[in-house]
């Protein structure tokens, strides 16, 4: 086999691409060294320097090419307003993570016990999520007083959001982005805002 001349970022660019054309192509079970070398026109050793095990090179794979990374929160200057736009918005995710999850990994799951959260954390770290953001701006902008949301609370709109994308592996209608929001969350931020100044006690002049 020729080695293509390539270094650097391009040739790990190149890797990794391959690599995850091999993922999606034959899944955890089936990725191996030898067939992305051979892909990508480059050699094991290449391979071994920078990704010493097979996971270490799918979880490069999948950062490399964003997969479960979430965007930037639209700031449309209404907590309801972030919340549709960022779910909105999420449907990218159609095209990587709904097969992704359904297929691809389930062999990497099945074989190491790692949890699809575990494997969040492990691509892109415990810092604040999307949706930790959008409530923080509403705190920022006084339109949620802070704390009163618990975490299971911050969160359900997109987990609401990826159980209908792994439940239909196609993009979630606009119509059901409104629904999550507005039949589900909403409502509950405003028991939650209601329960909260009803435990407050009066201000005594």
């Amino acid at each position: 086999m020729t080695e293509t001349r390539r270094r650097g970022a391009e040739l790990e660019n190149a890797i990794l691409e391959v690599a995850w054309a091999e993922l999606i192509e034959r899944g955890y079970s089936g990725l191996s060294f030898e067939a992305v070398a051979e892909r990508a026109q480059t050699s094991k050793p290449v391979l071994y320097r920078r990704w010493p095990t097979k996971d270490a090179l799918m979880l490069a794979a999948i950062s490399h090419r964003g997969i479960m990374r979430p965007s930037a929160p639209p700031e449309t200057g209404s907590l309801r307003g972030d919340m549709i736009a960022v779910l909105t918005s999420a449907n990218w995710m159609a095209d990587g993570v709904a097969g992704l999850f359904s297929s691809v990994l389930s062999s990497y799951f099945a074989e190491t016990g790692v949890s699809p959260a575990q494997l969040r954390a492990t691509v892109f770290g415990d810092g604040p999520t999307g949706m930790q953001k959008i409530v923080q701006r509403a705190v920022d902008r006084g339109e949620l007083p802070p704390g009163v949301l618990p975490p299971r609370v911050v969160s359900l709109p997109i987990d609401l959001f990826r159980h209908e994308l792994l439940m239909t592996l196609d993009e979630v209608p606009e119509a059901t982005v409104i629904d999550i929001v507005d039949t589900v969350f909403m409502p509950l931020v405003a028991a939650y805002v209601d329960r909260a100044a009803a435990a407050t006690p009066p201000l005594v002049g």
